[in-house]
């Protein structure tokens, strides 16, 4: 089975490029208010289920997974079909909690793929458990989640959408300040690195920052805060494809 890296590292960059200030409104501290997940039945109707592995730093567990559960699908008048996923997640081979999402745009065909662990050095023994699921191929939208899972309680802490195509796309950047695979606390950035389509230079990108998000463990729940403000780059730096590709 092939592992889809479900984070990324902190990128470093090096170089005398003048970093560009946008005009994004300064940085606020907006509370935001822990993810919604849709309500779990024990009794749905089943169309399908996956199975899939959940990974420690690229070793699949012989005990732990998740099964994911088809409930419902739907299409628009426009052929966009739209998803219900129950996800079981077992520790042990037992079954310990589960969550329900609602995936829109959903491509026949897509994968689920699951790792312990905010970051790849944080990963043993972690309470974070990251899911993926999408059409295993460059261009396609990707839904990821993180949860939180510790004495069978669970939640879902973040979710975003990713996409990757030829080394161009957007994605979501988590940071663990701490050595210990249960932090009390971490941030996440929006990274894209997009071609600039003014330049001539057809190897020619931007780089973007945006939504970052402080997370906060109060009460065993998670908190979240947004440190810039939502939708808008606060951070963009031009450099070529080659360049941007050395620094991972």
């Amino acid at each position: 089975m092939k592992i889809h890296t479900l984070f990324f590292s902190l990128l470093i960059f090096i170089g005398c490029q003048k970093t560009k200030p946008t005009d994004a409104a300064p940085p606020i501290a907006e509370i935001i208010e822990p993810q919604e997940t849709l309500e779990v039945s024990a009794d749905e109707k089943i169309i399908k289920t996956d199975t899939v592995a959940i990974y420690t730093d690229g070793t699949e567990s012989s005990t732990d997974f998740v099964l994911a559960h088809l409930v419902d699908q739907q299409a628009d008048k426009d052929s966009i079909v739209t998803v219900k996923y129950r996800l079981d997640f077992y520790q042990n081979k037992t079954k310990t909690a589960s969550s329900k999402v609602a995936i829109k745009g959903f491509e026949k065909g897509s994968e689920w793929t699951a790792s312990y662990g905010l970051t790849s050095e944080t990963s043993k023994n972690s309470p974070f458990i990251q899911i993926t699921v999408g059409f295993p191929a460059c261009g396609y939208s990707h839904d990821n989640y993180l949860y939180y899972l510790k004495n069978s309680g669970l939640q879902l802490v973040h979710q975003w959408s990713s996409m990757t195509d030829s080394g161009w796309g957007s994605w979501v950047e988590i940071v663990n300040p701490s050595t210990k695979s249960e932090p009390k606390s971490f941030y996440c950035k929006t990274v894209a690195f997009i071609p600039a389509d003014e330049d001539e230079n057809m190897d020619m990108g931007i780089l973007k920052h945006s939504d970052s998000i402080a997370f906060e463990l109060k009460d065993n729940k998670w908190k979240k805060m947004l440190l810039s403000a939502k939708d808008k780059p606060y951070f963009e730096k031009k450099m070529t494809f080659d360049q941007f590709n050395a620094a991972e």
